[in-house]
């Protein structure tokens, strides 16, 4: 984990993606070359050598060795303000001549030093112009070097980068459930896409509708994809002619990989035989399926009562995830399908759904699902 000094150049950040989205797009590089080199800046000021170098460099070893890329190495990248995670696909201590062009250009106008460099294969937002969830999310993260300390932003910034890890083990860039949710795109690329005001409406959802605990208790895409949904919701429901599909389809994406989630969770402790069902002819194993749709989700819960049993065992929420949600989601697949296909989806179907999910008058589902 890192901080970017705005010294350097004061669009650091903006400047990286430029360079990973600008080679995302080039029909001409294949995806393996779809990255951006980020420098740790060496001080002018300090004279002794980098803090946590040589477990750095260890780690960039490790990587090189995982020929399957079964392990998943991630950098946290902030200001303060707001946080990124990129996906580490090399360490390396210099860079050669003819690698200079996936590194932005201000490294070398302004003739910075640096002690290593991190090949980033994609980058994910966080949070956005929010330190307050700056703080939660870093929380998340114990610090190595300081006696497994969770990361405090005030107090635990010394030697950059920290060498962290995550006893929760969140992954970001399962590959399988990144092509469900951003069409076989970069996070990146996704990101970029998701328009502004959708951060600001993040930061209102968390402080005034869900609270901290349990939007944080959300996985990240399903947080964007609630803020996105709902901001489009408040902006167009005056308007009674307005398509609501968008807005149903947001929150559907959201459901998609929140339930996902929260049953893989539910499997982790089951035998892999208990966790195996057949969906369409082929057999698969629930703890690694990043691709269910909101209709084989409610089936698998409805239909399997091995899986329903392991996931009230484990969530303890009395079967409300197993007996009660499964006739939600199918409910909500029929209004949502239509909208897939076309047809309008009109402003009070929105709302009655809008409500019911968010816990708008009452607890929702997406709480449940934390």
């Amino acid at each position: 984990m890192t901080v970017w000094n705005p010294s350097y150049a004061d669009d650091a950040m903006e400047q990286h993606l430029a360079v990973l989205l600008d080679r995302a797009r080039n029909k001409a590089l294949s995806p393996d070359d779809h990255y951006v080199w980020w420098g740790k800046v060496r001080s002018e000021n300090r004279l002794q050598p980098q803090g946590h170098q040589d477990d750095i460099l260890a780690i960039g070893r490790a990587i090189e060795a995982d020929a399957d890329d079964a392990g998943e190495v991630q950098l946290y990248l902030t200001d303060y303000r707001s946080l990124y995670v990129a996906d580490i696909a090399e360490i390396s201590a210099t860079l050669d001549d003819d690698q200079q062009g996936a590194v932005p250009a201000y490294y070398a106008r302004r003739n910075l030093l640096c002690d290593f460099w991190f090949l980033l294969a994609d980058i994910r937002l966080l949070v956005a112009d929010d330190l307050p969830g700056v703080i939660a999310e870093l929380r998340a993260l114990r610090n190595v070097h300081y006696h497994d300390k969770p990361v405090s932003l005030y107090g635990g910034i010394v030697d950059l980068p920290l060498v962290v890890t995550r006893p929760d083990g969140q992954r970001y860039f399962d590959l399988d459930e990144r092509n469900a949710v951003t069409d076989g795109r970069l996070w990146a690329e996704w990101d970029a896409e998701q328009g502004s005001g959708v951060a600001a409406m993040e930061r209102d959802l968390r402080e005034n509708l869900f609270g901290e605990q349990a939007w944080r208790g959300l996985e990240a895409s399903a947080r964007r994809f609630i803020a996105t949904g709902e901001k489009l919701f408040r902006e167009h429901r005056g308007d009674p002619a307005f398509d609501f599909g968008p807005v149903v389809g947001s929150f559907a994406k959201a459901l998609e990989v929140q339930c996902r989630a929260v049953l893989r969770r539910a499997l982790a402790k089951a035998s892999p035989d208990a966790r195996k069902v057949n969906l369409n002819g082929e057999t698969v194993d629930l703890l690694h399926a990043r691709t269910l749709t909101l209709g084989q989700i409610a089936r698998v819960l409805a239909t399997e009562q091995r899986i329903g049993a392991a996931a009230t065992a484990s969530r303890g929420d009395k079967g409300w995830f197993a007996g009660q949600l499964p006739p939600i989601l199918a409910a909500f697949t029929e209004v949502r399908n239509p909208s897939v296909h076309e047809a309008r989806v009109d402003r009070a179907t929105a709302t009655e759904w809008r409500n019911r999910l968010l816990g708008i008058g009452g607890e929702g589902v997406f709480l449940r699902l934390t």
